[in-house]
């Protein structure tokens, strides 16, 4: 199965105000491995940034004016994305951005063009009830490196998700898989040159009678048919 971490930036919270989308990174991954393979675009959005976006992001739209709207890159999107996964985190904020987008350009929305959606942030909460779970909390839990992350970034954040998600996923709290399976090979090898003869060393005769006369005290005290009772 093929799957694609996506994160997207915006030029604000709310996209029924008019918001748009301003950098989507998406990066793929197969058997568990990302591939290098990537979808990075930055998108003129026309129009300004709301300031606390600006802040989570960085950029404003004097930044973004050289780069093509969404509309010149929507199909570009649309063939890197079909027949995949998406990881998502908050997967309802980033849906709503990129189907608002996709149908002002007359295509298909995102859960048409793919197999499904994966919203890490509801997995994190199944996971880690009561927990903080934003993606800098999952990074810190699972040993993720996080740290040039000062601002938000599509395709960075979609390199940490794909991290933490194979990290969540896999059941364990670091992603040194091979490390692992080697020492485990070791483990077992080792284990099977050391095997020893096992001695087993049976009740005496006053043990058995011992144990019987335990069992039927035990019977007298029950109003029922006890399980190990075979007179």
């Amino acid at each position: 199965m093929r799957y694609i971490a996506l994160d997207t930036e915006t030029t604000g919270l709310k996209v029924e105000a008019g918001n748009k989308l301003i950098e989507i990174g998406c990066l793929e991954i197969i058997d568990r491995t990302l591939t290098g393979k990537e979808f990075h675009k930055y998108i003129n959005p026309e129009r300004e940034i709301e300031e606390s976006a600006t802040r989570v992001h960085g950029m404003k739209w004097s930044d973004l004016e050289k780069y093509p709207v969404f509309n010149d890159v929507a199909q570009e999107f649309c063939d890197f994305i079909k027949g995949s996964v998406l990881i998502i985190h908050n997967a309802k904020f980033d849906l709503g951005f990129l189907n608002s987008e996709l149908t002002c350009c007359e295509l298909p929305n995102v859960e048409s063009c793919t197999k499904g959606v994966i919203d890490s942030l509801s997995l994190a909460r199944r996971v880690h009830p009561g927990k903080k779970n934003s993606l800098d909390a999952l990074c810190s839990r699972y040993s993720v490196d996080n740290s040039i992350r000062t601002l938000h970034g599509a395709l960075l954040d979609s390199s940490l998700l794909a991290k933490v998600y194979l990290a969540m996923t896999r059941g364990q709290e670091k992603l040194d898989i091979q490390n692992r399976s080697n020492k485990s090979v070791c483990s077992q090898k080792k284990q099977s040159s050391d095997k020893k003869e096992i001695l087993v060393n049976k009740a005496s005769t006053l043990e058995n009678e011992a144990h019987k006369l335990y069992l039927l005290r035990m019977k007298k005290d029950c109003e029922d048919k006890v399980l190990w009772d075979t007179s």
